[in-house]
């Protein structure tokens, strides 16, 4: 757990940079959650970088969609996704406004609100587990298509906001090709996390879909 975190919120300009620059720079920084049970503070230590219509991996690759358009911008907004017909995972949007760019939350430690998590996440052993991974993250901040598009720029009570916190040193950051992503996109080095936490989450490797017969 970090100690005396700033709490003051990131400026949208924070976002307005290139993916490149936006992801590694997320480590250390911290995600509240406002729930009407309470709030849930997360330290992000595990991102992936996904740069629009110039990476194959993204979402945004072959254009814009009513699914994807909320990663065009402003930046500063999130973006949440269903996926497998059971997971919801969360982005934050980066980049000029007009060009889709956008940073998976793969993974971080709760740091405020850890027993509202707990109910949200039946199966962690530990509370360890509780956010690691993209989709036991957005599990345990009770995250869904209703704050796709929340603004996360923001001083006020809303639903998400992302904090100053405590950046991670350069020489605790590692690097190397994003999870589960096939194809001319899995070769980009574009997944960082803090080195050693345990709460980053594990790295696999992409595994064709088999159709059932």
């Amino acid at each position: 757990m970090i100690a005396s975190p700033d709490r003051t919120p990131l400026p949208r300009e924070f976002f307005d940079r290139p993916i490149l620059e936006v992801a590694p720079d997320l480590l250390g920084r911290i995600l509240v959650r406002t729930t009407p049970d309470g709030p849930i503070a997360l330290r992000l230590t595990d991102v992936e970088a996904y740069d629009g219509q110039n990476d194959p991996g993204s979402h945004a690759y072959r254009g814009r969609t009513p699914r994807n358009e909320v990663m065009f911008g402003p930046p500063g907004h999130v973006y949440v996704y269903f996926t497998y017909g059971m997971w919801f995972c969360m982005n934050l949007v980066c980049g000029p406004e007009g060009r889709a760019s956008a940073v998976l939350l793969r993974a971080g430690e709760i740091i405020e609100g850890a027993e509202l998590a707990r109910t949200r996440r039946h199966s962690a052993r530990n509370d360890k587990e509780l956010a690691k991974g993209p989709a036991r993250l957005a599990t345990a901040l009770d995250v869904d298509r209703a704050l796709n598009g929340a603004d996360a720029c923001t001083a006020q009570d809303t639903p998400l906001r992302i904090l100053t916190g405590a950046p991670v040193p350069a020489d605790q950051v590692r690097n190397g090709p994003r999870t589960g992503v096939a194809g001319e996109g899995g070769v980009h080095p574009w997944r960082y996390w803090v080195a050693d936490d345990p709460t980053v989450s594990p790295y696999r490797a992409h595994v064709p879909r088999r159709r059932r017969s």
